[in-house]
């Protein structure tokens, strides 16, 4: 089986060695994809631990204070702030704003009381911390440097530090300022809420509210990703059935042009399995060896995207098992016309 396999795997190696390569280009396009899939997956749990809360207290019947336009009044910061188990307390605004110069974008913005006791909750990459609310930390994704102004649907404001982490919605960039910034720029002045970060434990909200969790507030951040996540699903499952397609073609064409040397080998007694295997053999190199070679090529992919693309070491085992799969789904059709071949065409010539 293995001698058969690595004879028509040599005599046609210049035809294997496109065929993984074109393999390979699609399975790099289908790991950079879900990479971008991954990138959006991971927001919400980034935001979650850039902010550092144990809970949320909404109003009525939401859930969290990103997805809903329901206020708090900012007196119930204070009321939050006296009730058992309320070590500290974090008013958030959260809303969006566009920014017109130096390009014109769409961001989030978030204003944010961390408190006293953490100074450095943006874990800034440069820069430093607004002290005014016409000044704002940016996600690096914004793509400006401290110092730049930035013109909005608010106003100018400018960006005197960067952060790594904190963008969501689908990759949109995030400013970050102090509430009285965001309540001038999302509530026009109001001193209003959209929910009450807290540390330590609360069982008991006020009438009117309930406490949401962080898993609460990934799950709706989730909501808002659903549709483009199973876009890039479906792409990545054409990816494979283009990848099958190319590999059934390959496989099929090898069983058409050895149509008298399988009917030899059936008319000598040669079991099914040996043709079938070698078959399988040879699906399974051109696979594996296209989905080993689809990750450096997908992170050349993911250099020019305008998305961050993650790929991960799960990425890599991922791929490495759907070319598995593909390699053994793609010589099905190629084994059938194998051992269906007249054993009498051994003797009759082709």
């Amino acid at each position: 089986m293995w001698m058969l396999s690595t004879r028509e795997l040599l005599h046609r190696l210049r035809r294997i060695v496109l065929a993984v390569v074109v393999v390979a280009v699609v399975f790099a396009i289908a790991v950079a994809v879900d990479g971008i899939k991954r990138t959006l997956q991971e927001e919400p749990h980034q935001l979650t631990q850039v902010l550092g809360v144990d809970g949320w207290v909404v109003g009525g019947h939401n859930r969290s204070p990103f997805t809903t336009e329901a206020v708090l009044p900012e007196s119930a910061v204070a009321e939050i702030a006296a009730l058992p188990g309320v070590r500290a307390v974090h008013p958030v605004v959260a809303g969006r704003a566009t920014v017109s110069s130096p390009r014109r974008i769409n961001t989030n913005l978030i204003g944010f009381d961390a408190g006293a006791r953490r100074p450095d909750w943006l874990h800034l990459t440069a820069g430093r911390m607004p002290r005014s609310d016409r000044e704002v930390v940016a996600t690096g994704d914004l793509g400006v440097r401290p110092g730049t102004t930035i013109e909005t649907t608010a106003g100018s404001l400018e960006v005197v530090g960067l952060t790594a982490r904190g963008s969501y919605n689908a990759g949109a960039p995030t400013l970050f300022t102090s509430v009285a910034a965001a309540q001038r720029i999302v509530l026009d002045g109001a001193h209003l809420v959209m929910g009450i970060g807290f540390d330590g434990h609360l069982a008991d909200p006020p009438a009117g509210t309930r406490v949401g969790t962080n898993d609460d507030t990934i799950t709706d951040l989730h909501l808002t990703i659903a549709s483009a996540a199973s876009t890039i699903d479906f792409v990545a499952l054409l990816a494979w059935f283009v990848a099958a397609g190319v590999i059934s073609a390959i496989t099929y064409l090898s069983v058409i042009e050895q149509t008298r040397n399988f009917a030899i080998l059936r008319a000598t007694g040669s079991p099914g399995r040996l043709i079938v295997g070698s078959l399988v053999i040879q699906s399974l190199t051109v696979s594996v060896s296209a989905a080993l070679l689809s990750t450096p090529i997908a992170f050349v992919l993911r250099m020019g995207m305008p998305m961050y693309s993650m790929i991960t070491f799960a990425s890599m085992l991922e791929i490495l098992v759907v070319g598995i799969v593909v390699g053994i789904l793609a010589s099905i059709a190629a084994a059938r016309r194998a051992i269906t071949i007249d054993p009498a065409l051994a003797f009759g010539g082709v």
